[in-house]
């Protein structure tokens, strides 16, 4: 998948306006929250990629949950 496909989707999951971008901090982005973590983790479910709540929670960046979900940053 594409990253700017990938941002849309986060941007979706997370139910957000902001404007997303690779090297995003997720912790400057005010809508990632526990809601957007466990959506995060289904959406990855349905991908078939294999993913820990741990690894979502150390993720840094936008990049970071990208490379969880399959892609290349």
């Amino acid at each position: 998948m594409a990253a700017t496909e990938f941002i849309a989707k986060l941007a979706e999951l997370m139910d957000t306006e902001a404007t997303l971008e690779l090297d995003t901090r997720l912790a400057d982005a005010a809508d990632w929250d526990s809601l957007s973590m466990v959506s995060f983790f289904s959406y990855c479910n349905t991908l078939g990629k294999k993913v820990s709540p741990e690894q979502i929670k150390t993720a840094q960046t936008v990049a970071d949950l990208y490379k969880l979900a399959g892609g290349a940053a």
